[in-house]
C-alpha cells in the first residue's frame, strides 16, 4: 500500500486498495460532545475515492475512533462513486458547481499545465483522473460543501460524444465548428 501524507491543516493521505481504487483523506474534525461526565470527543472523516480514469465518490464516516471513521468514509464513498467524462487528461468544459454556500469554477487547460486547485477540490479532481485543469474555490471554504460543490461541476459536465449525438453531428464538427 502507498502511502503519502501531508501534515498540515487540509491533512492529505493517499493509499490504494484492491479494487483497484485510491482513496484520500480531506480532513477530520473533532467533534466535542460536553455531558456531566466530562467531554466526549468523537471525529469526522471526509474521505475522496476514485480510479483515475473518471470515477470518484466521496463519503463522510463518524465514529469515536480516527481510523473507524476513516474505515466508514472509505464506505461510504465506495456508494457514491459517479462516472465524469475526462477528455485527454482535461474536462471537456467550462463548468460551475454549487452546493450550499460553496461555490466551485472548473475550467479545461492545456497539457503540461497541472491540476490548480486548492486542497479540497485537488483531491477530488486528482482522483477523478483530471490531470490539467484550473480550478477556483469562491464563497466557503468548507471542505465538505467544497467537495460535494466540485462533484456537482463534474456531474455537469457533458462528453464530446454525448454533444454530438444530441446534435445529431460527427464528434469532429463539435471541436471544429
Amino acid at each position: 500500500m502507498a502511502r503519502e501524507r501531508k501534515n498540515n491543516k487540509g491533512k492529505q493521505d493517499k493509499r490504494a486498495n484492491e479494487s483497484g481504487l485510491e482513496d484520500r483523506l480531506v480532513t477530520v474534525n473533532r467533534v466535542a460532545k460536553v455531558t456531566k461526565g466530562g467531554r466526549t470527543f468523537s471525529f469526522a472523516a471526509i474521505v475522496v475515492v476514485g480510479d483515475g480514469a473518471g470515477t470518484v465518490g466521496h463519503g463522510l464516516g463518524k465514529a469515536r475512533q480516527v481510523s473507524e471513521a476513516i474505515a466508514k468514509a472509505i464506505e461510504d464513498a465506495k456508494r457514491n462513486l459517479v462516472k465524469v467524462p475526462v477528455h485527454n487528461g482535461t474536462i471537456p468544459h467550462e463548468q460551475n458547481g454549487k452546493f450550499s454556500a460553496a461555490r466551485v469554477f472548473i475550467k479545461p487547460a492545456s497539457s503540461g499545465t497541472g491540476v490548480i486547485a486548492g486542497g479540497a477540490m485537488r483531491a477530488v479532481l486528482e482522483l477523478a483522473g483530471v490531470h490539467n485543469v484550473l480550478a477556483k474555490s469562491i464563497g466557503s471554504s468548507n471542505p465538505h460543501n467544497v467537495v460535494k460543490a466540485t462533484i456537482d461541476a463534474l456531474l455537469k459536465l457533458r462528453s464530446p460524444l454525448a454533444i454530438a449525438k444530441q446534435r445529431n453531428v460527427p464528434v469532429g464538427k463539435v471541436f471544429n465548428g
